[in-house]
């Protein structure tokens, strides 16, 4: 058993498997259970040879090349700045996704238990909270994700094992395929598969194997599109897609999150199934947030040249949280739309960018070399069209 490769696909597994995956039945819920799969299969398709297409840049690299080192090398300054810009954007959105649906559950919950706040203070409150774990440092973070991250599978699994006797192929075969071109399904599903920025830190780890570095991204990808398919089968399955309760309602709602776990107590009307479905949406939404949250506090400190330590520490945890917990404070109902957003610098940042830095690479400054991502021109054409035509989608829609 190789552990090392065993560890690799299962830090590309829980990257991709987080908050996003609560979006997604809501989000591609028009487009039905088919539509929804052929979805899945086509950006699945796309953000892995995006990220194979980032193994391949980086390859040609010293070692501890990041992106924005890789787009410099490659496309020049603009592309180090498009990287950088991309990069700060996408984290900040998902910041304000968590942090948006987090506490709306932290409030569902509170209201659960007898405790009727307001729901700023409980924004104030979860991003407090879970905040001082990202402050306390990265041991911190690892200790507390641990623990989450073996509940989190567990409830999923036992979840979709309780819920899928539930199923109705009448509901399944609700929505029309004709809504796939919709910017919200589009972008959150891209959402989840965004994982392909730790592909140079996997380089790190295996010190370059190209064949297994190649079988980590690949079966690492596979696993969260067969749990996306699963997930949307027992939710859309259960949770009817019109009506007050019904999928399309939760999708504008401004407690989406919230929503759905009330609509899936409803539908299943089972104890078990009200318990598990607060577990798995409560913990998807903190190891989402703990991961991106001292993604961005370790980028702060790099950039502004500060140690995390003190008042340099405190400076950069506000620098990190306050700005999406304002939006948070005046936009409460954000969860959806900041991952659409989100969907957007993903595209630039792990479509468009490998794809652009690939061709410069081989076709211009003849810097290619070893591992080649094979389908040629067509396929970084075909990436960079679909790219720039989802961008412009995305900023019109």
């Amino acid at each position: 058993m190789d552990f090392k490769l065993l560890g690799s696909i299962l830090l590309v597994v829980g990257t991709s498997v987080g908050a996003g995956m609560l979006a997604l039945p809501i989000a591609t819920a028009q487009l039905g259970f088919l539509g929804s799969l052929i979805l899945l299969f086509v950006c699945w398709f796309v953000m892995t040879a995006g990220a194979f297409l980032i193994l391949e840049v980086n390859l040609w690299m010293p070692n501890n090349s990041n992106l924005n080192t890789m787009a410099r090398t490659t496309i020049g300054p603009i592309g180090q700045i498009i990287s950088w810009l991309a990069f700060l954007s996408l984290l900040y959105s998902l910041l304000c996704a968590y942090i948006g649906g987090g506490s709306d559950l932290f409030h569902h919950l509170l209201f659960a238990a007898g405790m009727d706040v307001p729901q700023w203070i409980a924004a104030i409150i979860f991003t407090v909270v879970f905040g001082s774990v990202v402050f306390l440092g990265i041991r911190s973070v690892d200790y507390v994700n641990r623990g989450l991250m073996f509940v989190k599978f567990g409830a999923y699994f036992l979840l979709v094992a309780l819920l899928l006797p539930l199923t109705s192929s009448v509901k399944l075969a609700a929505g029309n395929i004709y809504h796939i071109t919709s910017t919200t399904a589009i972008t959150v599903t891209i959402t989840s598969f965004g994982y392909a920025a730790i592909v140079p830190s996997l380089r790190i780890y295996f010190a370059g194997d190209v064949k297994k570095l190649k079988k980590a991204i690949f079966l690492g990808s596979l696993i969260p599109l067969f749990c996306y398919i699963a997930w949307d089968a027992v939710i859309m399955g259960i949770v009817p897609l019109d009506g007050e309760k019904g999928l399309v309602a939760i999708l504008n709602s401004q407690r989406s999150t919230s929503d759905l776990v009330n609509a899936l107590s409803l539908a299943a009307a089972t104890g078990s199934i009200t318990f598990f479905a607060q577990l798995f949406t409560s913990i998807c939404v903190l190891t989402s947030f703990l991961g991106v949250a001292l993604c961005l506090t370790d980028f702060w400190a790099d950039g502004l040249q500060l140690e995390k330590k003190g008042n340099s520490n405190l400076i950069v945890t506000v620098m990190t949280f306050l700005p999406p917990l304002i939006v948070v404070l005046f936009f409460p109902g954000i969860f959806v739309k900041a991952l659409q957003y989100a969907g957007i610098y993903c595209i630039v940042l792990l479509i468009l960018l490998p794809a652009w830095m690939a061709w410069v690479g081989r076709y211009k400054r003849k810097i290619a070399k070893d591992f080649i991502v094979p389908g040629g021109k067509w396929l970084l054409v075909l990436l960079m069209v679909l790219s720039l035509t989802m961008i412009i989608k995305g900023l019109l829609g």
